[in-house]
């Protein structure tokens, strides 16, 4: 298999900067999208967050792969010799919503987002170093760790402003769940650029995992989902979460991973908790302290380090 650091070398050093510039831009557009989904599923409380994660992420998926039919069609013999790992993308893709709305639902947005997000760049690198036998850079290390430090700085101020009903068990195992998410979102977003490095299209990889995943997700929702329709606000949220989060953020997602590494791209997204947070502290109500605003320094710190290019001296 060809890594990230090989297909540099072959390629103009001007188109490798713009692509993944684009790459960038699309993936960013993705994580402001995702970081309303915490507030959003606020405002529908009596839904639980198995029916929040397998509607948005169930729905969002058959429609990745409706809109990705022909190419499905088309690339049919190519996904079938990548069925084994299609099938554990797709589960991870089941297992990953009801990991991170239960997170949040235990603790509260901002753990639960934070744990997520800010957890997957380093599962995402793990993988990418036993899979792929990728070496992260110099930059990319700089970068995780300002973004670390500042995921540290977001929960330390969530876990010291919240309300008195949040207990050290729930944290604790909002934590747990929030990890499991992040090991998940990191190993299906690694599926999908695994599948784009085997000539298959970023539409036909992500329409088989996730069309797969949305398929396993819907016997969970026919199962957890009737509190939709006990109003039509909740309706609505569903929708909302469905069509908008998952359904365009993951367009641009897949887009977006078809330019960058997956370690990389999974650095991007910490973007998606301090979205979260701002709207939970904005429209929710929740409390944030000064350390809350460093830590959202560092993370943007964090994305301006990876996103500079850095030339590399020829052999």
């Amino acid at each position: 298999m060809i890594n990230e650091n090989q297909l540099t070398i072959h390629k103009n050093p001007n188109v490798f900067y713009e692509e993944k510039f684009k790459g960038i831009f699309f993936i960013l557009i993705a994580s402001v999208l995702w970081g309303t989904t915490g507030v959003a599923a606020q405002f529908a409380p009596e839904v639980s967050a198995f029916a929040i994660g397998s509607g948005a992420m169930g729905i969002g998926g058959l429609l990745q792969a409706a809109i990705a039919f022909s190419y499905l069609k088309n690339h049919r013999y190519q996904l079938y010799q990548q069925r084994g790992w299609i099938l554990l993308g797709a589960i991870a893709v089941t297992l990953y919503p009801l990991a991170f709305y239960g997170s949040m639902r235990v603790s509260n947005i901002t753990i639960g987002t934070v744990i997520s997000i800010g957890s997957a760049p380093f599962f995402s690198a793990v993988i990418e170093k036993v899979m792929d036998h990728f070496d992260v850079t110099k930059q990319w290390i700089i970068g995780a760790m300002l973004g670390l430090i500042g995921i540290f700085l977001l929960c330390f101020s969530a876990q010291h402003t919240v309300h008195n009903s949040l207990t050290l068990s729930k944290i604790i195992v909002g934590i747990l769940l929030g990890l499991f998410a992040g090991f998940t979102y990191a190993f299906y977003s690694w599926t999908a650029r695994h599948l784009m490095h085997h000539e298959l299209p970023s539409k036909a990889a992500m329409g088989s995992i996730f069309g797969i995943g949305g398929l396993l997700l819907f016997p969970v929702l026919l199962v957890t989902g009737g509190a939709y329709f006990n109003s039509w606000n909740n309706i609505s949220v569903g929708f909302y979460m469905a069509f908008i989060p998952m359904f365009l953020g993951y367009i641009c997602f897949g887009y977006g991973l078809s330019f960058v590494p997956t370690s990389t791209a999974t650095l991007i997204t910490l973007i998606e908790p301090v979205v979260a947070t701002i709207l939970a502290v904005c429209i929710v109500g929740e409390k944030f302290s000064g350390l809350g605003w460093l830590g959202i320094g560092l993370i943007f710190s964090c994305l301006i380090c990876i996103t500079i290019p850095i030339n590399r001296k020829r052999r």
